[in-house]
């Protein structure tokens, strides 16, 4: 039996994975959960790391960028976007080429090996998505593909929203302490 909570203004709480947008984080956490099942079984049969083929799409749609760019565009840590390019470029599916407009900057992109298992990626996508959405229309299809985007949009900006309010707030520095301070402190 679920117990209620009740709210300050009598009124019953409604439980967390209930509440529309609780229904909603629950939608997301399932979609999330197959989305890397399928490019996980798109990656095996590419033969790639899940993490590569992400990194292979990303350039795909974005062309030569800097390897910050890679980090931000995919929302990972620098040193965690810059092993990914490296067994990438370790497999000859992209390269580090000099930036034209700035020579002490290095960029990523795609070789022709790359853009070749991207053609076969996107040939197991269009074939997994053609199955599993059989029975939807067209108008289903632009709808969901809306409906996704803008819960995108209002994640990623919520959370480019506070990552901007925590740099913001964050002490420029913080005191050292040492054991004189410490010491000091306690006199």
């Amino acid at each position: 039996m679920l117990s209620t909570a009740v709210v300050p203004d009598g009124a019953p709480a409604v439980p967390p994975d209930q509440s529309p947008t609780g229904r909603l984080v629950r939608a997301l956490d399932d979609l999330a959960r197959v989305q890397r099942e399928s490019a996980g079984r798109i990656a095996r049969d590419l033969d790639l790391p899940r993490a590569s083929f992400g990194v292979l799409r990303m350039l795909d749609r974005c062309g030569p960028v800097q390897l910050g760019d890679v980090a931000a565009r995919l929302r990972v840590d620098l040193s965690v976007a810059s092993r990914q390019v490296s067994h990438l470029v370790d497999a000859g599916l992209a390269r580090r080429t000099v930036d034209d407009d700035d020579r002490r900057a290095r960029t990523v992109e795609l070789t022709d090996g790359g853009r070749d298992v991207l053609r076969r990626a996107h040939e197991l996508i269009e074939a997994m998505s053609a199955a599993t959405f059989a029975d939807w229309t067209a108008d289903e299809l632009t709808a969901a593909a809306a409906h996704i985007d803008r819960v995108t949009a209002a994640v990623a900006a919520s959370h480019d929203a506070g990552a901007q309010e925590s740099s913001s707030t964050a002490p420029a520095s913080l005191p050292r302490t040492t054991p004189a301070h410490r010491g000091a402190a306690s006199a």
